[in-house]
């Protein structure tokens, strides 16, 4: 009767172990295309399956990998691409475009220049469907970090308002000041350089 029982306890355990392990799933075909980026530089993919590797470096360089196979050297067209993925590339972001603005010293109040390069940052944001703008302010070394700091916040967010005065949603926006840390033009302390009295906008 034991050596029944133990047979039992052992095929019972033997059909958990079984039931716990889930099946692999079965491997399909895969393609893999290295694309240069919006300067034209191109990065680097390393391809490995069943043992076999391959290095895509160059551009629209492919690996065809089939299913339970190593994967094979192919090279792409633009136009190849294009027929392939052109959805999923039409829904990613565009390259990111930036601008600087410049203000008055010790103000929060946009050079003359700068009010009339604001039309050109609009013309960019409506360009794009969804812009993301992230808007960043600073200041020269005239003065101290707390004032800096506070100017600059004072600048991106003035920023901000002359583009909501345009149309572009608040929750569009991102603002941030970083006060003298960041200066475009390092100097001394307390100069005043026209160029770090700046506004940084990046729109995605």
């Amino acid at each position: 009767m034991r050596r029944i029982s133990a047979l039992l306890l052992a095929c019972a355990c033997a059909l958990l172990g079984a039931c716990a392990q889930a099946p692999k799933a079965p491997l399909g075909d895969e393609l893999v295309v290295v694309l240069p980026g919006h300067d034209g530089k191109v990065g680097g993919v390393v391809v490995r399956r069943d043992g076999a590797e391959q290095v895509l470096d160059r551009p629209y360089a492919a690996s065809r990998i089939v299913a339970e196979g190593g994967p094979q050297p192919a090279q792409l067209t633009a136009a190849a691409v294009q027929d392939t993925f052109g959805a999923a590339l039409a829904a990613l972001p565009g390259k990111p475009a930036t601008f600087l603005v410049y203000f008055l010293e010790g103000k929060d109040e946009l050079t003359a220049a700068s009010n009339a390069e604001l039309k050109n940052v609009f013309a960019e944001i409506k360009r794009r469907p969804e812009p993301d703008l992230m808007i960043i302010g600073h200041a020269d070394s005239v003065g101290s970090d707390s004032f800096n700091d506070k100017l600059s916040l004072a600048r991106a967010e003035r920023v901000r308002e002359l583009l909501r005065g345009l149309g572009i949603a608040p929750s569009r926006m991102q603002v941030a000041g970083r006060g003298k840390r960041e200066a475009l033009v390092p100097t001394q302390g307390n100069v005043a350089e026209a160029r770090n009295r700046r506004v940084e906008i990046s729109v995605r």
